[in-house]
């Protein structure tokens, strides 16, 4: 499963380091984690059950950074179902 662009959108903006964001995006529930720099690095896509939990699916972030923060690539990796 590869991301599409619009969440790939929201999830390349620099957010609060340390965090952990909920947001909504087209038909999907977002919930993802994100790193000290503040880029998200852990994310679940889904839909929100009755108790608040996504269940979906699970991606992490791989990125390669030079020594001044500069990304040079970065990828998502799918890691399965999120419950």
């Amino acid at each position: 499963m590869e991301l599409e662009e619009p969440v790939l959108k929201i999830l390349r903006k620099k957010y609060q380091p340390s965090s952990f964001i909920e947001t909504h995006c087209n038909h999907y529930d977002l919930a993802f984690k994100t790193d000290r720099e503040g880029d998200a690095i852990v994310l679940l896509l889904g839909r929100k059950d009755n108790t608040g939990q996504i269940k979906g699916e699970r991606f992490t972030r791989r990125l390669r950074q030079m020594s001044d923060g500069r990304i040079v690539k970065e990828y998502w990796e799918h890691k399965g179902k999120a419950s």
